[in-house]
């Protein structure tokens, strides 16, 4: 005996438009998710990354390009501080960080400008001597060169998530230094809020709308 029941008829196929138009939503939504968590978690929309939340920035001691004790007090100025680590043989990195630094400070009002540091911490206290730090840091504007010696260096370092290391060693004096590139500010209640990596600082712009938020809204 045979069974004439026929068989269900198969499921008709998605159409490829409605499975485009269901993963562009899914894209949307995920996009949206991941605009609406950044927004909640640092309100203000900061052209560099955000420390979310702010965290109380490391203090340290060195020298100063005048030969001079110096000391970082986080919050202890009153002033923020743009922190960024480098070294006076640097080819372009470090002249060109320093540069749109110095240039982003002075796109601010004047009675703001006095409020920013900019302060190089050498990673190469080998050859950066106090004197060799003051020629190069007054050659870009009014930042500070800070030389802190090993092991001291790598704790301070270890502090802020700097990584550095001698590259293309030719001699005990011929080297370069491979380095991470970022610049840190702080504000004048000594938190972390922003980190720029060198490559976004020629959007000066940008980089001053941050610096004026924080300026404005220093956390205690």
């Amino acid at each position: 005996m045979t069974d004439s029941t026929p068989l269900p008829a198969a499921p008709r196929p998605r159409p490829w438009y409605l499975s485009a138009l269901l993963a562009a939503l899914a894209v949307a939504l995920v996009l949206g998710g991941a605009w609406v968590y950044a927004r909640v978690q640092s309100p203000f929309p900061y052209y560099g990354t955000a420390y979310t939340p702010p965290v109380a920035a490391a203090s340290f001691r060195g020298t100063d390009q005048n030969g001079q004790p110096w000391t970082f007090t986080p919050g202890g100025s009153g002033r923020a501080t743009a922190l960024f680590f480098g070294f006076t043989h640097c080819p372009n990195i470090c002249p060109l960080t320093l540069a749109y630094l110095e240039r982003a400070r002075q796109a601010l009002p004047a009675d703001q400008r006095d409020g920013v540091d900019v302060i190089l911490v050498s990673v190469d206290p080998q050859r950066d001597t106090p004197g060799r730090l003051k020629a190069y840091v007054e050659y870009f504007g009014e930042a500070t060169g800070v030389r802190v010696s090993e092991p001291a260096l790598a704790e301070v370092a270890r502090a802020y998530g700097v990584g550095y290391q001698k590259a293309d060693v030719k001699g005990p004096d011929d080297y370069q230094i491979n380095h991470t590139t970022a610049t840190y500010l702080i504000d004048a209640g000594g938190k972390l809020r922003v980190l720029w990596d060198y490559t976004q600082l020629t959007d000066v712009e940008r980089v001053t709308r941050d610096l004026t938020h924080v300026l404005e809204n220093p956390l205690p």
